[in-house]
């Protein structure tokens, strides 16, 4: 129970961090430039959907990354 416990909050302390990065990540983008005179609201949202796409595929990754880690060495001790 304590594992399930504590792998949901690294899940989910993971994907607020790395939506987080990927935000801050995005702001070095020109995204303006793509994005129509007027349409502010649509360029934030927009800005903040990929924000969450790229955070939480990143997030994914890193923490199957991870759990192929603790099987590879579950393997390799028995």
């Amino acid at each position: 129970m304590d594992y399930i416990l504590s792998f949901s909050l690294l899940t989910l302390l993971s994907h607020m961090v790395f939506i987080f990065l990927a935000f801050w990540a995005l702001k070095a983008l020109m995204i303006e430039k793509w994005i129509r005179k007027g349409h502010v609201r649509e360029a934030r949202l927009l800005y903040f959907f990929l924000a969450i796409a790229l955070g939480y595929t990143v997030s994914s990754f890193f923490l199957n990354f991870i759990e192929i880690s603790q099987s590879v060495s579950f393997l390799i001790t028995k």
